[in-house]
């Protein structure tokens, strides 16, 4: 395994880090006789930073990140945990929270405390306010509960300049892959301030873990491409920038692979790099002959997310990623928005720019996905 600085924290991290947010379940918690070798076996492996949060398995991540790390000596491990900070309850709640957190982990301290999916108007609101989240932050870390204070974040990337630039906050994690590089330039900031940064969906949250045949096709010189999975993580590792790339691994197969990938890792070649983004490019453009994505057709009046829907198309045809496609439609028709919902109006027809048969494709999404 390799090792890199976590900005100015004094940490040497793993390259690959445990992301603990995909775990086997059963009857809706973790199965912690599948889960706790998962993660050990991880840690034999040289995987020293394990990443969870309040939330992840229905609260019971964390439980099953404890009973893993119960007997591993506490100073080769790394621990990563968040919670939410978007209410005034949550700024109550935060103290009671982060003491639940350690006895979930069975730690006496939480090496990276992160602040959930911070969004910087929750952080004026919430956290800088005197008698907010980083006022108790600070005062936890006096009390050695906490040794960094972070954060997770989705923002735009001007507001995630913004949130290195206070200089509150020792990492970030946040998302950069082969498909999502808009925080290129985030991550270089960071570097420069001495910010860690820890990568989520560094192969894209699995839509980068499509056939090595689906590029090849349009590769333009031909020949093969070699396993996607690891090329993503080459690609995420290759930016001086990146501290730790989490990786949600949730079976042994996967911790196998995944560290003996990290730990031969070299970055993609120039030439490699172009192939791969010539491929995606070609991928992306016969994409948009079915939809281009401009959003022309939305809001629906039944709120379908129609350019949503047309995209897990493009990943169940050109990506040859059924089941992701399937699982990604299952979530959108229990959470709303999904192909289903449609009355056939018409109306987004009337507002699409390509002329195209919306109603009859959205007919096609709800059969093929929601079969």
């Amino acid at each position: 395994m390799r090792y890199r600085a976590l900005g100015k924290t004094g940490f040497q991290v793993s390259a690959l880090g445990f992301g603990a947010m995909r775990l086997p379940m059963r009857d809706d918690r973790v199965d912690e006789e599948l889960a706790v070798p998962i993660v050990r076996r991880a840690l034999e492996l040289g995987v020293n930073y394990v990443d969870s949060a309040w939330g992840y398995c229905n609260g019971t991540s964390e439980i099953a990140v404890g009973r893993a790390i119960a007997g591993w000596p506490r100073n080769r491990v790394y621990l990563s945990t968040k919670q939410p900070v978007r209410s005034p309850e949550d700024v109550a709640q935060w103290r009671s929270r982060l003491e639940t957190q350690l006895l979930r982990l069975n730690t006496s301290y939480i090496d990276i405390y992160n602040c959930h999916n911070l969004q910087w108007a929750d952080f004026l609101a919430y956290v800088a306010p005197n008698g907010g989240v980083l006022e108790q932050a600070r005062r936890a870390q006096v009390e050695g509960l906490i040794r960094h204070f972070s954060l997770s974040c989705h923002d735009s990337p001007e507001n995630m300049r913004r949130f290195i630039d206070t200089g509150e906050f020792a990492s970030m994690t946040l998302q950069y892959n082969l498909l999502d590089r808009a925080n290129a330039e985030v991550i270089a900031h960071a570097h420069e301030q001495g910010v860690g940064i820890a990568v989520m969906g560094p192969v894209g949250g699995g839509r980068l873990a499509m056939p090595p045949s689906v590029l090849e096709r349009y590769a333009p010189d031909g020949g093969t491409i070699g396993s996607m999975p690891e090329l993503a993580l080459r690609f995420v590792l290759a930016n001086p920038g990146v501290s730790v790339a989490l990786s949600g691994m949730n079976t042994l197969e996967q911790v196998e692979e995944n560290v003996a990938t990290a730990g031969a890792v070299r970055p993609l070649e120039a030439s490699e790099q172009r192939r791969i983004d010539a491929a995606l490019d070609a991928v992306k453009r016969e994409a948009d002959l079915y939809c281009t994505g401009c959003g022309y057709c939305v809001p629906c009046p039944n709120e379908v997310k129609i350019p949503d829907n047309f995209k897990l198309m493009g990943y169940y045809r050109l990506y040859e990623l059924p089941e992701y496609a399937r699982r990604q439609y299952a979530w959108m028709v229990s959470r709303g928005g999904a192909a289903s919902q449609c009355k056939e109006c018409h109306e987004c027809e009337a507002k699409c720019p390509q002329g195209l048969p919306i109603v009859e494709r959205l007919r096609e999404v709800a059969a093929t996905l929601g079969a």
